[in-house]
């Protein structure tokens, strides 16, 4: 992305490509790849089912409220050990929905991936991983 400034404005301006596969079994996959400062947007051919989006928004609305329940737990100045407790257990479920969408993320995008023989997705996982263990 690159940002140019005109009489006080900023004008942002992203630079993308896409370009479409077609494996064997005669499935199109398209792919959109915006490349700005650095970051990198990967838009796959296919859909997760709706039970599987579902599934993953109730858990990280959970996650959310159970946030926004501790702040105020520490906003009215509870007990330090019982923010902490809550805490871990946000983090568990942050873990828990992480490892939802990885296995999801591999049994559709991944395979997705290999069959139209998609480097660049390939490496964003390895990437995703780097950042989900440590």
């Amino acid at each position: 992305m690159s940002d140019i400034k005109e009489h006080g404005h900023t004008h942002t301006h992203e630079h993308f490509h896409e370009h479409t596969h077609v494996d064997e079994s005669g499935h199109e996959y398209t792919h959109t790849h915006i490349h700005g400062d650095g970051s990198h947007s990967h838009e796959h051919g296919h859909v997760h089912s709706p039970e599987h989006t579902k599934s993953v928004l109730n858990r990280m609305s959970r996650i959310i409220g159970h946030m926004e329940s501790t702040k105020r737990m520490v906003e009215d100045g509870r007990d330090c050990s019982e923010v902490l407790i809550q805490l871990s257990a946000i983090e568990s479920a942050i873990k828990s929905v992480s490892r939802v969408i990885l296995k999801e993320h591999m049994s559709t995008c991944i395979i997705d991936a290999v069959k139209r023989d998609d480097l660049d997705t390939l490496e964003e996982l390895n990437k995703a991983i780097d950042k989900f263990i440590k």
